[in-house]
């Protein structure tokens, strides 16, 4: 079965935004929800939602996660957990795709989708059901979400009104963003600024 194309930023574009993002979580003390380890960027919304983008090398990367609610798509374990029709979501894929997929149910957490990345553009299985990533809506997707959850996250903690051109510069500096970038957004006298610029950092591995 032909594997079908998904529109999504590469995973490059990805990183900027999804490093700013950590950097402000980093910083209010929340660094579980968007982080960075070797091979592997996470994500989650709090409320059991969630996403990890591995990089797999070869300049390749699998995306897989689930929303909870609106994933309308079970996979392995989950079909029978939920008495649920099992759709495959390695249907056609290359081997390289399965691995990611099985982290994320060794984590105990059940897998909606699985995209890949094969250098050129994003796949994934034939399927006709809502396999919850559209929902899910995760801030690396596109500049506006995450601009606006950035604005959500300190809006109303910091003392003085989020200025749009300092969230657009921490979302451009990405990975390579500096104390100074972070403090344009997050002046918090409570957070800790340097953890979230290390959050962000952990991006460039």
């Amino acid at each position: 079965m032909a594997l079908v194309p998904v529109d999504l930023p590469t995973p490059t574009t990805m990183r900027g935004r999804w490093a700013a993002f950590a950097a402000i979580l980093g910083a209010r003390g929340w660094g579980s929800g968007a982080f960075a380890e070797p091979a592997r960027w996470h994500y989650d919304d709090g409320g059991g939602n969630w996403a990890d983008l591995h990089l797999v090398g070869d300049g390749r990367a699998v995306l897989v996660g689930n929303d909870h609610e609106y994933s309308d798509t079970y996979f392995r374990e989950a079909a029978t957990y939920f008495q649920e029709e099992e759709t495959d979501l390695l249907a056609g894929a290359p081997d390289w795709w399965e691995a990611p997929a099985i982290d994320g149910m060794a984590r105990q957490m059940w897998v909606g989708f699985v995209y890949g990345w094969d250098g050129e553009g994003w796949w994934r299985a034939p399927y006709d059901l809502s396999d919850g990533f559209a929902s899910l809506h995760p801030v690396f997707v596109d500049d506006e979400r995450c601009r606006d959850l950035i604005v959500e996250f300190v809006e109303n903690e910091a003392p003085h009104p989020v200025r749009p051109e300092a969230v657009d510069a921490l979302i451009a500096a990405g990975a390579d963003l500096d104390r100074e970038t972070l403090r344009a957004v997050a002046d918090v006298p409570e957070w800790d600024l340097d953890a979230g610029v290390a959050a962000a950092r952990a991006f460039r591995g």
